[in-house]
């Protein structure tokens, strides 16, 4: 795949801990996520930290899935780290679509998650594909890359998105995206050298 730099600093953060992480439920539609399942208080002192621990600055410009978790996760951020520029929502960093799982337990991302190995351009049981998920976050950055020249960037999201936007990072095939090490609750990672695909 060919590939060019990006304009920009890109940085992935998790939203912490959240009611969904600690009931074990699959949590992924606008409708349950929106206005729902929330960060927890550990959660948010998790991000507190992660914030007061990040070398970026007040400069940093955020960009944060709309879903409650995330944009909690984002507010807090740009208080701890005092950001000039307000929040901007995407809805292309949500979490990824699980289908028939929604509001299921933790135990079936297994099940997509061997699906993902054997058939990334598939849906199995209405779950966006790995290839349609990482998509979305490309373009994103994208979008960012025409606005934006030469700024550091957090993108605030989902466990699924951002795990197959650090692989395409890393130059694995998003299908193994679970072969990294997971990023964690407020995990912040570097994809200052994300390759694009090129048109």
């Amino acid at each position: 795949m060919n590939s060019i730099q990006t304009k920009n600093r890109y940085y992935l953060m998790r939203h912490g801990e959240s009611v969904a992480n600690v009931k074990g439920l699959i949590v992924s539609s606008p409708e349950n996520a929106l206005g729902g399942f929330g960060l927890t208080n550990h959660g948010s002192q998790q991000v507190t930290q992660a914030a007061l621990n990040t070398r970026l600055d007040r400069e940093t410009i955020i960009v944060s899935s709309d879903y409650r978790r995330a944009l909690e996760t984002a507010e807090i951020v740009k208080s701890v780290i005092d950001a000039i520029s307000p929040i901007s929502t995407d809805s292309r960093l949500r979490e990824r679509d699980f289908g028939v799982y929604e509001l299921e337990g933790h135990e079936y991302y297994q099940e997509v998650w061997q699906h993902d190995v054997s058939h990334p351009d598939q849906s199995k049981n209405s779950v966006e594909s790995v290839m349609d998920t990482l998509a979305r976050g490309l373009g994103l950055i994208a979008s960012l890359d025409q606005q934006h020249q030469d700024k550091s960037i957090l993108l605030v999201g989902h466990g699924d998105v951002l795990q197959m936007l650090l692989a395409h990072h890393h130059n694995i095939n998003p299908r193994f995206h679970r072969s990294l090490s997971s990023i964690g609750n407020a995990d912040i990672r570097s994809l200052s050298k994300l390759a694009l695909p090129s048109r």
